[in-house]
């Protein structure tokens, strides 16, 4: 016991009044292993709440980022001070220092300020699709500082947490998991618009992505200078990829159209000549 206290009580490191031992180095290790294992534990403990349906998916995220930062946080504070360093004097001694950064930092403490509004208020999660300066993406993480979006074209968006805090941000996943979506087309005049409502809910129907209920909704938007205007409305889950299925749709308007002989008209204009009298010159 004796030679196993004289390792432990080891010098590694001595400046002016402090010491650095191996049982410094030793509660620094067990410190931070005590930190990955309570991480390790809580997820599985929320995995596990999940699977049972007890939470969903985004607040379990939110949950266990926010428990992480605040148990690194700990064991980070606690790893300086088992080192002999002494918290309070460390602030106490760097606090004009602290003043110069805050001043410098500003917006990378404003970030993080948001990323904990978020993950708190589960405004944004992953998985959610968002809009944001008409950008959409998938978000996929919400760190402490920006969070992660994944777009239509496949690339990876950083955007800054406060962005997401202070401007307007639409969240298509926030509420319900389908949304409604439209699609606008117009008909020559003359057409029969009993046929064209029909023709329009019958190709928005028979889209696999498209859900029955609600029913798809057909509306006589107005009379255009060159067609008759109609807006089919739908309510679709795909909401990250749904440009391809109002492209399917286009397609299979376009197609049932053909078939039926009704017209889209392109714009057309009447053009009047006056005759002018022949002045004599």
């Amino acid at each position: 016991m004796k030679g196993l206290s004289r390792f432990f009580e080891f010098e590694l490191l001595a400046i002016d009044d402090w010491q650095l031992h191996v049982s410094n180095i030793v509660w620094v290790i067990l410190i931070l292993s005590l930190a990955f294992l309570l991480r390790w534990l809580f997820r599985k403990y929320l995995d596990r709440q999940q699977h049972k349906g007890r939470i969903d998916p985004g607040k379990s995220y939110a949950i266990y980022s926010v428990a992480s930062y605040i148990i690194f946080v700990v064991s980070i504070i606690s790893s300086i001070d088992s080192l002999g360093f002494d918290i309070t004097v460390l602030l106490a001694s760097s606090t004009a220092l602290l003043v110069g950064l805050g001043l410098g930092l500003q917006d990378l403490f404003k970030d993080m300020v948001a990323g904990f509004i978020i993950l708190f208020e589960r405004t944004v999660t992953a998985g959610d699709i968002v809009e944001c300066d008409g950008i959409i993406g998938e978000v996929q993480d919400v760190g402490i500082r920006t969070t992660s979006l994944l777009t239509r074209e496949d690339i990876i968006l950083i955007v800054p947490n406060a962005k997401l805090t202070t401007d307007n941000v639409i969240n298509w996943s926030q509420n319900h998991r389908s949304t409604r979506f439209g699609v606008s087309v117009g008909v020559a005049y003359g057409s029969d618009t009993a046929l064209v409502k029909k023709i329009l809910v019958e190709a928005v129907s028979e889209h696999p992505e498209v859900k029955s209920k609600p029913a798809p909704v057909v509306l006589f938007k107005e009379f255009g200078n060159s067609s008759l205007d109609f807006v089919v409305y739908f309510h679709s889950e795909n909401l990250f990829r749904i440009e391809v299925t109002k492209s399917d749709l286009r397609f299979a308007i376009d197609q049932k159209f053909r078939e039926n002989n009704i017209t889209i008209p392109f714009p057309q204009r009447d053009l009047w000549l006056r005759n002018y009298p022949n002045q004599e010159s």
